[in-house]
């Protein structure tokens, strides 16, 4: 099955889209890659050449390595966060440059792929596949449930409960026969910008009143983007793969991705001073190194090859600690 990739990014963020794609060679995936970004292309993807893409100006391609490209498509139409545009761009790309797309895999760029590819495909076959978030479960009758259900029948969305697994909205796989779910998503996004003041807010990137607003759990949405994501699931009628916290390595068991949560991100995470702070590396920074420098070569093999020795002091030095 043809299917593409895609992710969103701006800023620091670009060293993590060369991972991803650095780690979806390495599980086997060959095609297109399409990053929407905000800002300048990446120091790394100097030679990508104009894209043409006539649905898309200011488009560029980079051949990443044989039948690999990655494709730069500049956001530029709406003031959307990019956290809130996930299902506008996987719309966006099936109608115009990856119409002939069977499937579209979304993951955020701090995300490193760890399984075959082929898995992926046949997940979504399955249905939409999500993975479970670390704040899960939510049950039936938890109070955001409850809000959303009460805020969302005003906007003529009825949400109806069909399990307490609550998603990460880091990622997202989506058949075309199942494109339905993208566009009830965006449909509850757009009804859930009145309560957050408009999708150009989130919880990553927003003024000071806001955060304290989702913090003292005024607003039903305290991760927008992710709250919206799983109100769709149940607004929607069909069916949705799950699978557990262990698919983004939230705890052990197979995995199948790992998500860099919360901060620093591991490009910018200093192995050695976050030991001395009591913070040993985490997989995901392990993981990062990995796939940082080849065949996307996003940091040189120097930086590589001392970052990945500060780890392994850093762990040495905290069994040390800890035995004591």
């Amino acid at each position: 099955m043809a299917s593409v990739i895609c992710t969103l990014f701006e800023g620091h963020y670009h060293y993590g889209v060369a991972a991803i794609v650095n780690s979806l060679y390495k599980q086997g995936f060959r095609g297109d890659v399409y990053a929407g970004y905000r800002g300048s292309l990446p120091h790394w993807a100097g030679n990508a050449k104009s894209a043409n893409f006539t649905d898309w100006p200011g488009s560029h391609s980079f051949a990443v390595v044989g039948d690999l490209t990655l494709h730069f498509l500049p956001i530029v139409d709406t003031d959307y966060h990019l956290t809130n545009y996930k299902p506008d761009f996987m719309l966006k790309l099936w109608a115009g440059v990856a119409s002939n797309a069977e499937g579209i895999v979304y993951f955020d760029p701090d995300i490193i792929v760890t399984s075959k590819w082929a898995f992926f495909e046949d997940w979504i076959r399955s249905g939409v596949a999500l993975c479970e978030d670390v704040n899960s479960p939510l049950p039936k009758f938890h109070p955001r449930r409850v809000a959303w259900r009460n805020y969302f029948q005003r906007h003529h969305i009825t949400l109806n409960f069909k399990e307490p697994v609550y998603a990460n909205g880091g990622f997202a796989g989506v058949h075309k026969n199942d494109i339905s779910f993208l566009e009830i998503w965006r449909k509850v996004q757009e009804a859930m910008a009145h309560s957050i003041g408009g999708l150009s807010r989130s919880a990553f990137n927003s003024k000071a009143d806001f955060i304290k607003q989702l913090e003292q759990g005024i607003t039903p949405f305290s991760k927008t983007d992710q709250d919206a994501l799983n109100a769709a699931v149940e607004a929607w009628d069909g069916n949705v793969s799950f699978i557990g916290q262990e698919s983004m390595a939230f705890k052990p068991g197979p995995r199948q991705m790992s998500h860099a949560l919360g901060s620093p991100k591991p490009w910018k995470a200093t192995p050695l001073k976050s030991m001395f702070k009591g913070k040993s590396p985490r997989l995901t920074d392990r993981d990062y190194w990995t796939h940082a420098s080849s065949p996307i070569a996003s940091q040189s093999n120097s930086i590589v090859y001392w970052r990945k020795l500060s780890m392994d002091i850093a762990n040495f030095i905290g069994k040390f600690y800890s035995s004591r």
